[in-house]
């Protein structure tokens, strides 16, 4: 699967509810950060410290990224 496919729904199935959100899809208003311009967020924290990333355009998933602990951040391979 590659981010473009992945579903609000798939997301939840494969990695439950996330721990933050940020936005709304129903919000008009975009932010950018890690390249991606977005109006929703999904923050899932990882053990050991890192964070998962899941970028959202109204439905449309516009990228999961993998945040080390020393804030590296990387594409999440699906």
């Amino acid at each position: 699967m590659i981010a473009s496919q992945l579903t609000h729904h798939a997301a939840r199935e494969r990695w439950g509810l996330p721990d933050e959100t940020a936005g709304s899809v129903n919000d008009p208003r975009t932010q950018s950060e890690n390249g991606l311009r977005f109006n929703e967020k999904w923050v899932y924290r990882l053990e050991g410290g890192g964070r998962r990333l899941i970028y959202w355009h109204r439905y449309d998933c516009r990228g999961v990224l993998l945040e080390k602990p020393d804030g590296v951040v990387q594409s999440e391979s699906l």
